[in-house]
């Protein structure tokens, strides 16, 4: 599982240094695509494939199914760390995110998150607000 937030740069040639604690299960390979929330989400290629079975066993011509299919495969690029353990974040991927140089490296259970760092923190205050709210969680049932 991946846990924990870290603040990193992306270098001249916009390549991202892995956490050290999240390369292990990152060796074989990473699918990024975009996430929810302007974020990016890393995906072990291992598991992506999990979910490219489950997506692609929808109906071809429901267009919900459809939508979805876009989101996760239209943006998606498969990559392998280098020996340093950092990828090329692509230029696209970067543009939706609205990252430049600065990135916050988020674990976030089964997948990794890359946030702008002021969205990230727009995020986090979101999540603050939910927590104050009368029910907080409990609609998620947790």
């Amino acid at each position: 599982m991946f846990l924990g937030q870290f603040a990193h740069t992306l270098d001249d040639k916009f390549r991202l240094a892995l956490p050290a604690k999240f390369r292990a299960r990152l060796a074989d390979g990473i699918v990024i695509t975009t996430g929810t929330g302007k974020c990016l989400h890393i995906h072990p290629v291992a598991e992506f494939q999990t979910i490219f079975n489950r997506v692609s066993a929808l109906p071809l011509l429901d267009e919900d199914a459809a939508n979805v299919r876009r989101k996760l495969f239209n943006s998606a690029h498969d990559l392998v760390p280098d020996k340093q353990n950092r990828i090329v974040v692509p230029l696209a991927l970067r543009e939706y995110a609205e990252i430049t140089n600065e990135v916050i490296v988020a674990g976030a259970g089964q997948l990794i998150e890359l946030w702008n760092p002021a969205e990230h923190q727009r995020a986090q205050q979101v999540l603050r607000e939910r927590e104050l709210r009368p029910n907080g969680w409990s609609d998620l049932g947790i």
